[in-house]
């Protein structure tokens, strides 16, 4: 799964200077805008740094508070580490079905493979 960077593009609209503003302001509010629990669709995957396993869910549209939280609540009732990179929570291990579970009963939703 590719987190690198990534351009939206809009088929038919020019690219003038002013158009070009007006695209990537459209794309902060949608990406500022904070969504309640049961309208995220998540995605869970499975990486490995350094010989370890990392487990991923995202993406999250929640402020820095609510995200720290939610990550601090995860942490805790999984027994594990992690950080917040981007919209992505990273955890340490593979506990994909466990963190599915505690999501789930948090009114979170997943998309299906």
């Amino acid at each position: 799964m590719s987190r690198g960077t990534k351009l939206d593009f809009e088929i038919g609209t020019d690219f003038d200077e002013s158009d070009w503003n007006v695209v990537s302001e459209k794309r902060q509010t949608i990406l500022a805008e904070t969504l309640e629990p049961s309208k995220h669709q998540l995605v869970l995957h499975k990486e490995k740094r350094r010989g370890k396993i990392v487990t991923l869910v995202g993406p999250f549209s929640l402020d820095s508070e609510e995200a720290k939280n939610l990550l601090k609540t995860l942490k805790k009732k999984l027994g594990c580490g992690g950080t917040i990179s981007e919209d992505f929570l990273e955890l340490q291990g593979d506990i994909q079905v466990k963190l599915r579970e505690q999501l789930e009963a948090m009114d979170y939703r997943f998309k299906r493979k």
